[in-house]
Protein backbone atom coordinates (compact mmCIF):
# COMPACT_ATOMS: atom_id res chain seq x y z
CA UNK A 1 0.00 0.00 0.00
CA UNK A 2 1.51 3.39 -1.40
CA UNK A 3 0.35 6.46 1.28
CA UNK A 4 0.02 10.02 0.23
CA UNK A 5 0.41 13.10 1.85
CA UNK A 6 -1.20 15.81 0.34
CA UNK A 7 -0.02 19.12 2.62
CA UNK A 8 -2.05 21.96 0.37
CA UNK A 9 -5.21 22.50 -1.41
CA UNK A 10 -5.63 20.86 -4.82
CA UNK A 11 -8.48 20.79 -6.95
CA UNK A 12 -11.09 18.11 -6.42
CA UNK A 13 -10.25 16.99 -10.01
CA UNK A 14 -7.15 15.34 -8.58
CA UNK A 15 -8.13 14.03 -5.06
CA UNK A 16 -10.78 12.22 -7.57
CA UNK A 17 -7.67 10.61 -9.06
CA UNK A 18 -6.88 9.33 -5.48
CA UNK A 19 -9.67 8.10 -4.41
CA UNK A 20 -9.97 5.59 -7.47
CA UNK A 21 -6.36 4.42 -7.58
CA UNK A 22 -5.52 1.12 -6.32
CA UNK A 23 -3.00 0.03 -3.67
CA UNK A 24 -3.19 4.13 -2.93
CA UNK A 25 -4.38 5.52 0.71
CA UNK A 26 -3.60 9.32 1.27
CA UNK A 27 -4.24 12.22 3.78
CA UNK A 28 -4.54 15.68 3.17
CA UNK A 29 -2.63 17.55 5.97
CA UNK A 30 -2.39 21.09 5.44
CA UNK A 31 -0.90 24.15 7.18
CA UNK A 32 1.72 21.90 9.68
CA UNK A 33 4.06 23.29 12.04
CA UNK A 34 7.68 22.36 11.31
CA UNK A 35 8.22 19.93 13.46
CA UNK A 36 4.66 17.77 12.74
CA UNK A 37 5.59 18.23 9.00
CA UNK A 38 8.72 16.48 9.79
CA UNK A 39 7.29 13.99 11.72
CA UNK A 40 4.49 13.44 8.81
CA UNK A 41 6.82 13.23 5.95
CA UNK A 42 8.41 10.29 7.59
CA UNK A 43 4.96 8.18 6.71
CA UNK A 44 4.53 8.60 3.51
CA UNK A 45 5.48 7.27 0.31
CA UNK A 46 5.01 10.34 -1.68
CA UNK A 47 3.72 14.01 -1.42
CA UNK A 48 1.97 16.51 -3.34
CA UNK A 49 1.92 19.95 -2.49
CA UNK A 50 1.70 23.96 -4.38
CA UNK A 51 3.42 26.51 -3.01
CA UNK A 52 1.76 26.80 0.84
CA UNK A 53 4.26 24.30 2.17
CA UNK A 54 7.74 24.68 2.41
CA UNK A 55 9.54 21.65 2.15
CA UNK A 56 13.60 22.72 3.29
CA UNK A 57 16.30 21.01 4.50
CA UNK A 58 15.25 20.48 8.16
CA UNK A 59 11.99 19.13 7.41
CA UNK A 60 13.43 16.77 4.77
CA UNK A 61 16.45 15.54 7.49
CA UNK A 62 16.99 12.38 7.96
CA UNK A 63 13.61 10.97 6.22
CA UNK A 64 14.06 6.99 4.77
CA UNK A 65 10.96 6.72 3.43
CA UNK A 66 9.79 9.49 1.05
CA UNK A 67 10.69 8.91 -2.46
CA UNK A 68 8.95 11.60 -4.35
CA UNK A 69 7.66 15.04 -3.70
CA UNK A 70 5.50 16.31 -6.95
CA UNK A 71 4.58 20.26 -7.35
CA UNK A 72 1.31 20.96 -8.58
CA UNK A 73 3.01 24.02 -10.53
CA UNK A 74 6.20 24.99 -12.24
CA UNK A 75 7.98 26.45 -9.58
CA UNK A 76 9.74 24.67 -6.98
CA UNK A 77 11.68 27.38 -4.79
CA UNK A 78 9.83 25.90 -1.70
CA UNK A 79 11.52 22.81 -1.74
CA UNK A 80 14.85 22.43 -0.86
CA UNK A 81 15.83 20.38 -4.32
CA UNK A 82 19.28 19.84 -2.76
CA UNK A 83 18.10 18.23 0.44
CA UNK A 84 15.78 16.22 -1.57
CA UNK A 85 18.64 14.99 -4.10
CA UNK A 86 20.90 14.12 -0.65
CA UNK A 87 17.59 12.09 0.94
CA UNK A 88 16.96 10.49 -2.38
CA UNK A 89 13.83 11.95 -3.12
CA UNK A 90 12.53 12.54 -6.41
CA UNK A 91 11.15 15.87 -7.20
CA UNK A 92 8.93 16.44 -9.99
CA UNK A 93 7.12 19.53 -11.31
CA UNK A 94 3.69 20.51 -13.77
CA UNK A 95 5.49 22.26 -16.39
CA UNK A 96 2.49 23.03 -18.69
CA UNK A 97 -0.40 23.14 -16.48
CA UNK A 98 -0.60 26.91 -16.02
CA UNK A 99 1.10 27.98 -19.26
CA UNK A 100 -1.65 29.73 -20.72
CA UNK A 101 -3.20 30.93 -17.56
CA UNK A 102 -0.14 32.55 -16.21
CA UNK A 103 0.18 34.10 -20.10
CA UNK A 104 -3.21 35.52 -20.04
CA UNK A 105 -2.73 37.11 -16.47
CA UNK A 106 0.68 38.54 -17.67
CA UNK A 107 -1.59 40.26 -20.78
CA UNK A 108 -3.75 41.67 -18.41
CA UNK A 109 -1.13 43.35 -16.41
CA UNK A 110 0.07 44.92 -19.54
CA UNK A 111 -3.62 46.13 -20.65
CA UNK A 112 -4.47 47.29 -17.15
CA UNK A 113 -1.16 49.40 -17.18
CA UNK A 114 -2.08 51.17 -20.72
CA UNK A 115 -5.92 51.57 -19.56
CA UNK A 116 -4.62 52.37 -16.45
CA UNK A 117 -7.65 50.01 -15.17
CA UNK A 118 -7.14 49.43 -11.24
CA UNK A 119 -6.58 54.02 -10.33
CA UNK A 120 -9.82 54.37 -12.41
CA UNK A 121 -11.83 51.63 -10.78
CA UNK A 122 -10.72 53.03 -7.38
CA UNK A 123 -11.77 56.26 -8.68
CA UNK A 124 -15.46 55.53 -8.94
CA UNK A 125 -15.52 53.43 -5.63
CA UNK A 126 -14.48 56.76 -3.90
CA UNK A 127 -16.95 59.08 -5.89
CA UNK A 128 -14.94 60.18 -8.19
CA UNK A 129 -15.44 61.06 -12.49
CA UNK A 130 -11.97 61.48 -13.58
CA UNK A 131 -12.07 60.84 -17.40
CA UNK A 132 -9.38 63.12 -18.24
CA UNK A 133 -6.96 62.23 -15.42
CA UNK A 134 -6.82 58.48 -16.75
CA UNK A 135 -6.10 58.95 -20.41
CA UNK A 136 -4.68 55.57 -21.78
CA UNK A 137 -2.16 54.11 -24.70
CA UNK A 138 -3.13 51.49 -27.23
CA UNK A 139 -1.04 48.55 -27.26
CA UNK A 140 -2.00 48.19 -31.50
CA UNK A 141 1.61 49.44 -32.94
CA UNK A 142 3.46 49.45 -29.49
CA UNK A 143 6.93 46.90 -29.42
CA UNK A 144 6.87 43.92 -26.22
CA UNK A 145 9.95 42.63 -25.23
CA UNK A 146 9.85 39.52 -24.50
CA UNK A 147 12.70 37.95 -22.55
CA UNK A 148 12.45 33.63 -22.24
CA UNK A 149 11.04 32.22 -25.04
CA UNK A 150 9.64 28.78 -23.32
CA UNK A 151 6.10 28.22 -23.66
CA UNK A 152 4.92 31.29 -21.58
CA UNK A 153 6.99 33.39 -23.70
CA UNK A 154 5.97 32.52 -26.93
CA UNK A 155 1.88 31.93 -25.31
CA UNK A 156 2.38 35.94 -24.76
CA UNK A 157 4.14 36.44 -27.71
CA UNK A 158 1.18 35.10 -30.04
CA UNK A 159 -1.50 37.01 -28.12
CA UNK A 160 0.90 40.28 -28.59
CA UNK A 161 0.90 39.76 -32.11
CA UNK A 162 -3.04 39.00 -32.46
CA UNK A 163 -3.26 42.54 -30.49
CA UNK A 164 -0.95 44.08 -33.48
CA UNK A 165 2.28 44.59 -31.32
CA UNK A 166 5.65 44.34 -32.63
CA UNK A 167 7.68 41.40 -30.94
CA UNK A 168 11.28 41.51 -30.05
CA UNK A 169 12.52 38.75 -28.22
CA UNK A 170 15.39 37.34 -26.49
CA UNK A 171 16.54 34.20 -25.61
CA UNK A 172 19.86 32.42 -25.53
CA UNK A 173 18.77 29.58 -27.79
CA UNK A 174 16.32 31.34 -30.04
CA UNK A 175 17.88 31.63 -33.52
CA UNK A 176 17.18 33.93 -36.67
CA UNK A 177 15.38 30.93 -38.44
CA UNK A 178 13.22 30.62 -35.04
CA UNK A 179 11.95 33.61 -34.64
CA UNK A 180 11.02 34.30 -38.10
CA UNK A 181 9.08 31.18 -38.01
CA UNK A 182 7.48 32.53 -35.14
CA UNK A 183 6.82 36.17 -36.89
CA UNK A 184 9.25 37.46 -34.27
CA UNK A 185 12.47 39.50 -33.94
CA UNK A 186 15.27 38.52 -31.99
CA UNK A 187 17.60 40.57 -30.19
CA UNK A 188 21.04 39.33 -29.63
CA UNK A 189 21.27 40.43 -26.14
CA UNK A 190 19.37 42.09 -23.44
CA UNK A 191 21.05 45.09 -24.00
CA UNK A 192 19.89 45.67 -27.61
CA UNK A 193 16.66 44.67 -26.54
CA UNK A 194 15.99 47.31 -23.86
CA UNK A 195 16.31 50.70 -26.38
CA UNK A 196 14.06 49.27 -28.71
CA UNK A 197 10.66 48.19 -26.77
CA UNK A 198 7.52 50.69 -25.32
CA UNK A 199 6.74 47.38 -22.96
CA UNK A 200 9.09 44.08 -21.30
CA UNK A 201 7.93 41.16 -19.97
CA UNK A 202 10.14 38.40 -18.66
CA UNK A 203 9.10 34.98 -18.18
CA UNK A 204 12.69 32.80 -17.29
CA UNK A 205 13.60 31.36 -13.86
CA UNK A 206 15.60 33.07 -11.87
CA UNK A 207 19.14 32.55 -11.98
CA UNK A 208 22.78 34.32 -11.33
CA UNK A 209 21.98 35.88 -14.72
CA UNK A 210 18.40 36.76 -14.34
CA UNK A 211 18.93 37.89 -11.24
CA UNK A 212 18.28 42.43 -11.18
CA UNK A 213 18.16 41.97 -15.11
CA UNK A 214 16.67 45.85 -14.46
CA UNK A 215 19.02 47.26 -12.21
CA UNK A 216 20.18 51.04 -11.86
CA UNK A 217 22.65 50.23 -14.30
CA UNK A 218 20.26 49.88 -17.05
CA UNK A 219 17.45 52.43 -16.63
CA UNK A 220 19.73 55.07 -19.09
CA UNK A 221 19.65 52.09 -21.67
CA UNK A 222 15.72 51.77 -21.24
CA UNK A 223 13.24 53.65 -23.79
CA UNK A 224 11.62 56.53 -22.01
CA UNK A 225 8.34 55.68 -20.62
CA UNK A 226 8.69 51.74 -20.78
CA UNK A 227 6.21 49.92 -19.15
CA UNK A 228 7.60 46.84 -17.47
CA UNK A 229 5.59 43.54 -16.21
CA UNK A 230 6.86 39.93 -14.01
CA UNK A 231 4.53 37.00 -13.72
CA UNK A 232 8.16 35.14 -13.84
CA UNK A 233 9.32 34.96 -10.73
CA UNK A 234 10.22 38.05 -8.07
CA UNK A 235 13.98 39.26 -8.20
CA UNK A 236 14.01 39.77 -11.73
CA UNK A 237 13.54 43.19 -11.43
CA UNK A 238 15.65 45.40 -8.78
CA UNK A 239 12.81 46.95 -6.63
CA UNK A 240 15.09 50.54 -5.75
CA UNK A 241 15.84 50.29 -9.27
CA UNK A 242 12.44 50.40 -10.30
CA UNK A 243 11.17 53.47 -8.03
CA UNK A 244 13.93 55.21 -9.28
CA UNK A 245 12.74 54.86 -13.01
CA UNK A 246 9.66 55.84 -11.95
CA UNK A 247 9.78 58.52 -9.87
CA UNK A 248 12.53 60.13 -12.41
CA UNK A 249 9.61 59.26 -15.25
CA UNK A 250 12.32 56.50 -17.33
CA UNK A 251 9.95 53.96 -16.65
CA UNK A 252 6.10 54.85 -17.34
CA UNK A 253 4.46 51.81 -15.72
CA UNK A 254 5.60 48.92 -12.99
CA UNK A 255 3.00 45.81 -13.09
CA UNK A 256 4.32 43.05 -10.93
CA UNK A 257 2.44 39.08 -9.65
CA UNK A 258 5.45 37.69 -7.67
CA UNK A 259 7.96 39.23 -5.21
CA UNK A 260 11.59 37.77 -4.08
CA UNK A 261 10.05 37.18 -0.70
CA UNK A 262 6.74 36.00 -1.03
CA UNK A 263 4.39 36.53 1.15
CA UNK A 264 4.50 39.77 0.30
CA UNK A 265 1.92 42.97 1.96
CA UNK A 266 5.12 45.88 2.11
CA UNK A 267 6.50 46.93 -0.63
CA UNK A 268 7.71 50.54 -1.97
CA UNK A 269 5.98 50.17 -5.52
CA UNK A 270 2.54 49.81 -3.45
CA UNK A 271 0.43 52.55 -3.87
CA UNK A 272 3.07 54.32 -6.57
CA UNK A 273 1.49 55.96 -9.46
CA UNK A 274 1.59 53.80 -12.57
CA UNK A 275 1.93 50.33 -10.84
CA UNK A 276 -0.29 47.50 -10.92
CA UNK A 277 0.46 44.46 -7.90
CA UNK A 278 -1.18 41.25 -7.86
CA UNK A 279 -0.88 38.46 -5.31
CA UNK A 280 1.01 35.93 -7.37
CA UNK A 281 -2.35 35.10 -9.57
CA UNK A 282 -0.73 33.97 -12.52
CA UNK A 283 -2.02 30.29 -11.65
CA UNK A 284 -4.70 31.12 -10.23
CA UNK A 285 -7.45 30.34 -12.89
CA UNK A 286 -9.65 27.40 -12.22
CA UNK A 287 -8.42 25.27 -15.37
CA UNK A 288 -5.17 25.75 -14.05
CA UNK A 289 -5.42 24.59 -10.92
CA UNK A 290 -7.32 21.77 -12.36
CA UNK A 291 -4.78 21.00 -14.80
CA UNK A 292 -1.88 21.14 -12.54
CA UNK A 293 -3.62 18.78 -9.49
CA UNK A 294 -4.33 16.41 -12.28
CA UNK A 295 -1.15 16.06 -13.95
CA UNK A 296 0.32 16.77 -10.20
CA UNK A 297 -1.39 13.22 -9.15
CA UNK A 298 -0.55 11.00 -12.35
CA UNK A 299 2.85 11.80 -12.04
CA UNK A 300 3.04 10.43 -8.21
CA UNK A 301 0.91 7.46 -9.15
CA UNK A 302 3.12 6.86 -12.00
CA UNK A 303 6.25 6.56 -10.04
CA UNK A 304 5.08 4.74 -6.83
CA UNK A 305 3.42 2.24 -9.15
CA UNK A 306 5.56 1.52 -11.95
CA UNK A 307 9.00 3.92 -11.04
CA UNK A 308 8.25 6.08 -14.07
CA UNK A 309 9.65 9.75 -13.76
CA UNK A 310 8.84 12.80 -15.63
CA UNK A 311 9.34 16.19 -15.04
CA UNK A 312 11.75 15.94 -12.16
CA UNK A 313 14.08 19.06 -11.43
CA UNK A 314 16.61 17.17 -9.06
CA UNK A 315 17.63 13.67 -10.11
CA UNK A 316 17.87 10.90 -13.06
CA UNK A 317 15.90 7.95 -13.30
CA UNK A 318 18.82 5.51 -12.92
CA UNK A 319 19.76 2.25 -10.95
CA UNK A 320 23.03 1.94 -9.58
CA UNK A 321 24.20 -0.38 -12.05
CA UNK A 322 23.06 1.51 -14.94
CA UNK A 323 24.92 4.71 -13.78
CA UNK A 324 28.27 2.86 -13.17
CA UNK A 325 28.16 1.37 -16.54
CA UNK A 326 27.06 4.63 -18.20
CA UNK A 327 29.47 7.45 -15.68
CA UNK A 328 31.84 8.13 -17.84
CA UNK A 329 30.37 8.16 -20.89
CA UNK A 330 27.18 10.79 -19.19
CA UNK A 331 30.48 13.18 -18.14
CA UNK A 332 32.08 13.15 -21.65
CA UNK A 333 28.68 14.16 -23.16
CA UNK A 334 28.16 16.22 -20.26
CA UNK A 335 31.17 18.59 -21.16
CA UNK A 336 30.95 18.25 -24.75
CA UNK A 337 27.40 20.18 -24.33
CA UNK A 338 28.91 22.74 -22.02
CA UNK A 339 32.11 23.25 -24.84
CA UNK A 340 29.25 23.52 -27.54
CA UNK A 341 27.17 26.21 -25.58
CA UNK A 342 30.02 28.79 -25.05
CA UNK A 343 31.99 27.77 -28.60
CA UNK A 344 29.02 28.47 -30.64
CA UNK A 345 27.76 31.29 -28.10
CA UNK A 346 24.51 32.03 -30.23
CA UNK A 347 21.24 30.94 -31.34
CA UNK A 348 20.57 27.14 -31.32
CA UNK A 349 18.10 25.41 -34.41
CA UNK A 350 19.40 21.90 -34.24
CA UNK A 351 21.64 19.29 -32.69
CA UNK A 352 22.76 16.31 -33.98
CA UNK A 353 24.53 13.66 -31.96
CA UNK A 354 26.14 10.45 -33.50
CA UNK A 355 27.59 7.70 -31.12
CA UNK A 356 29.98 5.30 -32.39
CA UNK A 357 31.31 2.11 -31.29
CA UNK A 358 30.89 -0.54 -28.26
CA UNK A 359 28.42 2.58 -26.73
CA UNK A 360 25.65 2.26 -29.16
CA UNK A 361 24.70 -1.08 -27.35
CA UNK A 362 23.93 1.17 -23.85
CA UNK A 363 21.09 3.50 -23.13
CA UNK A 364 22.53 6.32 -25.59
CA UNK A 365 19.73 8.57 -24.45
CA UNK A 366 21.18 9.17 -20.91
CA UNK A 367 24.02 10.25 -23.48
CA UNK A 368 21.35 12.77 -24.95
CA UNK A 369 19.74 13.93 -22.18
CA UNK A 370 23.67 14.29 -20.53
CA UNK A 371 24.64 16.37 -23.33
CA UNK A 372 21.24 18.98 -23.63
CA UNK A 373 21.78 19.33 -19.57
CA UNK A 374 25.44 21.09 -20.57
CA UNK A 375 24.45 22.80 -23.60
CA UNK A 376 21.56 24.38 -21.56
CA UNK A 377 22.52 24.81 -18.10
CA UNK A 378 24.52 27.97 -18.09
CA UNK A 379 21.60 29.66 -19.61
CA UNK A 380 18.95 27.74 -18.03
CA UNK A 381 19.73 27.61 -14.12
CA UNK A 382 20.65 24.53 -11.59
CA UNK A 383 17.00 23.15 -12.08
CA UNK A 384 18.31 21.55 -16.01
CA UNK A 385 18.93 17.39 -15.70
CA UNK A 386 18.83 14.94 -17.52
CA UNK A 387 15.10 13.81 -16.85
CA UNK A 388 13.83 17.87 -18.12
CA UNK A 389 16.96 18.70 -20.27
CA UNK A 390 15.49 17.18 -23.59
CA UNK A 391 12.03 18.31 -23.13
CA UNK A 392 13.47 21.89 -22.23
CA UNK A 393 15.69 21.47 -25.77
CA UNK A 394 12.59 20.59 -27.60
CA UNK A 395 10.16 22.99 -26.08
CA UNK A 396 12.54 26.14 -27.19
CA UNK A 397 12.31 24.68 -30.64
CA UNK A 398 15.65 23.00 -31.15
CA UNK A 399 15.54 19.88 -33.26
CA UNK A 400 17.12 17.51 -31.59
CA UNK A 401 18.43 14.28 -34.28
CA UNK A 402 20.37 11.16 -32.88
CA UNK A 403 22.68 8.29 -34.47
CA UNK A 404 23.88 5.18 -33.65
CA UNK A 405 26.54 3.26 -35.52
CA UNK A 406 28.03 -0.28 -34.35
CA UNK A 407 31.16 -0.05 -36.20
CA UNK A 408 33.84 2.03 -34.43
CA UNK A 409 36.42 4.82 -35.35
CA UNK A 410 39.60 5.42 -33.68
CA UNK A 411 38.06 4.61 -30.36
CA UNK A 412 36.20 1.91 -29.21
CA UNK A 413 33.41 4.27 -28.40
CA UNK A 414 33.07 7.58 -29.38
CA UNK A 415 30.24 10.79 -29.05
CA UNK A 416 30.29 13.55 -31.44
CA UNK A 417 27.80 16.70 -31.75
CA UNK A 418 26.74 18.88 -34.48
CA UNK A 419 25.32 22.25 -33.00
CA UNK A 420 23.86 24.95 -35.58
CA UNK A 421 21.90 27.99 -35.61
CA UNK A 422 22.37 31.82 -36.56
CA UNK A 423 24.73 30.94 -39.93
CA UNK A 424 27.26 28.81 -37.86
CA UNK A 425 28.09 25.62 -37.24
CA UNK A 426 30.39 23.56 -34.39
CA UNK A 427 31.32 20.40 -34.27
CA UNK A 428 32.90 18.26 -31.43
CA UNK A 429 33.52 14.74 -30.84
CA UNK A 430 34.90 12.93 -27.54
CA UNK A 431 35.85 10.28 -25.81
CA UNK A 432 36.77 8.28 -21.96
CA UNK A 433 40.00 6.89 -21.98
CA UNK A 434 39.93 4.64 -19.20
CA UNK A 435 37.07 4.95 -16.62
CA UNK A 436 37.17 8.79 -15.85
CA UNK A 437 39.61 10.47 -18.47
CA UNK A 438 37.29 12.13 -21.03
CA UNK A 439 38.98 13.59 -23.37
CA UNK A 440 38.15 16.36 -26.89
CA UNK A 441 39.56 14.33 -29.98
CA UNK A 442 37.81 16.65 -32.92
CA UNK A 443 36.83 20.05 -32.93
CA UNK A 444 35.31 21.55 -36.26
CA UNK A 445 37.00 18.92 -38.48
CA UNK A 446 40.47 19.33 -36.76
CA UNK A 447 41.92 16.01 -34.98
CA UNK A 448 43.32 16.72 -31.87
CA UNK A 449 43.58 15.27 -28.37
CA UNK A 450 42.37 17.94 -25.37
CA UNK A 451 41.21 17.46 -22.07
CA UNK A 452 37.85 18.08 -20.90
CA UNK A 453 38.21 19.88 -17.90
CA UNK A 454 39.10 23.45 -15.80
CA UNK A 455 39.70 26.56 -18.00
CA UNK A 456 40.40 26.48 -22.06
CA UNK A 457 41.52 28.91 -24.27
CA UNK A 458 40.13 27.89 -27.70
CA UNK A 459 41.06 29.19 -30.80
CA UNK A 460 41.09 28.57 -34.62
CA UNK A 461 44.32 30.16 -37.00
CA UNK A 462 45.91 30.26 -39.63
CA UNK A 463 48.51 27.09 -39.53
CA UNK A 464 51.62 28.99 -39.88
CA UNK A 465 54.69 29.00 -37.52
CA UNK A 466 54.80 31.18 -34.45
CA UNK A 467 51.34 31.41 -33.32
CA UNK A 468 51.40 29.32 -30.65
CA UNK A 469 54.73 30.90 -29.30
CA UNK A 470 52.44 34.11 -29.70
CA UNK A 471 50.00 33.16 -27.69
CA UNK A 472 52.17 31.52 -25.12
CA UNK A 473 54.20 34.83 -24.70
CA UNK A 474 50.92 37.07 -24.29
CA UNK A 475 49.66 34.54 -21.32
CA UNK A 476 53.12 34.73 -20.11
CA UNK A 477 53.07 38.21 -19.64
CA UNK A 478 49.46 38.69 -18.03
CA UNK A 479 50.63 35.91 -15.80
CA UNK A 480 48.10 33.16 -16.97
CA UNK A 481 49.99 29.47 -16.97
CA UNK A 482 49.46 27.20 -19.81
CA UNK A 483 48.93 23.46 -17.91
CA UNK A 484 48.31 21.83 -21.43
CA UNK A 485 48.12 22.27 -25.03
CA UNK A 486 47.02 20.60 -27.93
CA UNK A 487 46.52 21.60 -31.86
CA UNK A 488 44.80 20.30 -34.73
CA UNK A 489 45.00 20.68 -37.99
CA UNK A 490 42.89 20.32 -41.07
CA UNK A 491 43.46 17.97 -43.23
CA UNK A 492 46.50 16.82 -41.69
CA UNK A 493 48.56 18.97 -44.41
CA UNK A 494 50.28 22.28 -43.56
CA UNK A 495 49.23 25.50 -44.38
CA UNK A 496 45.77 25.12 -44.17
CA UNK A 497 43.37 26.04 -40.83
CA UNK A 498 43.94 24.84 -37.38
CA UNK A 499 42.69 24.70 -33.65
CA UNK A 500 44.49 24.98 -30.84
CA UNK A 501 42.68 23.49 -27.01
CA UNK A 502 45.36 25.34 -24.26
CA UNK A 503 43.71 24.08 -20.60
CA UNK A 504 44.50 27.31 -18.43
CA UNK A 505 45.58 27.22 -14.05
CA UNK A 506 43.09 30.28 -14.14
CA UNK A 507 40.74 32.37 -16.37
CA UNK A 508 42.60 35.09 -18.47
CA UNK A 509 42.30 38.39 -17.74
CA UNK A 510 40.21 40.27 -20.84
CA UNK A 511 43.32 42.56 -21.86
CA UNK A 512 45.42 38.43 -22.19
CA UNK A 513 41.92 38.03 -24.30
CA UNK A 514 42.36 40.96 -26.30
CA UNK A 515 45.82 40.42 -27.21
CA UNK A 516 45.46 36.99 -28.60
CA UNK A 517 42.38 38.32 -30.54
CA UNK A 518 44.69 40.85 -31.90
CA UNK A 519 47.40 38.25 -33.33
CA UNK A 520 46.48 38.68 -37.15
CA UNK A 521 46.01 34.95 -38.02
CA UNK A 522 43.81 34.03 -35.03
CA UNK A 523 40.19 33.82 -36.64
CA UNK A 524 38.32 32.99 -33.31
CA UNK A 525 39.26 33.12 -29.50
CA UNK A 526 36.81 31.86 -26.88
CA UNK A 527 37.72 30.88 -23.16
CA UNK A 528 35.41 27.85 -22.14
CA UNK A 529 34.68 27.07 -18.27
CA UNK A 530 34.41 23.21 -17.71
CA UNK A 531 33.81 21.66 -14.36
CA UNK A 532 37.89 20.84 -12.95
CA UNK A 533 38.99 17.30 -13.63
CA UNK A 534 36.98 14.55 -11.53
CA UNK A 535 33.99 16.98 -10.41
CA UNK A 536 31.28 15.28 -11.46
CA UNK A 537 27.10 17.24 -11.11
CA UNK A 538 24.85 15.84 -8.56
CA UNK A 539 22.71 13.79 -11.17
CA UNK A 540 26.35 11.68 -11.58
CA UNK A 541 27.47 11.06 -7.93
Amino acid sequence: MHRIIVLDDIAQEGLDLLDAADGVEYEIRKKLPVDELRTALTQFDGAILRSGAKLTAEVLAGNKRLKAIVRAGVGTDNIDKAAATRQGIVVMNTPAGNTVSTAEHAFALMLALSRNIAPANQSLIEGRWDRKKYMGTQLAGKTLGIVGMGRIGREVASRAMAFDMTVIAYDPFLSDDQAAKLGLQRAATIEDLLPQIDYLTVHTPLTDETRGLIGKDCLAKLKPGVRVINAARGGIYDVDALVEGLNSGQIGGVALDVYEQEPCTDSPLFGMPGVVCTPHLGASTEEAQTQVAVEGVHLLLNFLQTGEIKHAVNVAALDPKTLEEMRGFMDVAHRLGLLLSQWHGGGVDTVKLTFRGEITGKNTKLLTNAFCVGLLERALGEEINIINAEMMLRDRGIELCEESHHEMSAFASSISADVAGGGRTVTAGGTLLGHNMPRLVVLDGHRLESYLDGNLLVFSHQDVPGIIGRVGTIFGEHNVNIAQMAVGRSGGEPGGSAIGVLNLDGLPAQAALDAVSAVSEITMACVVQLPPVGQLPSWLQ
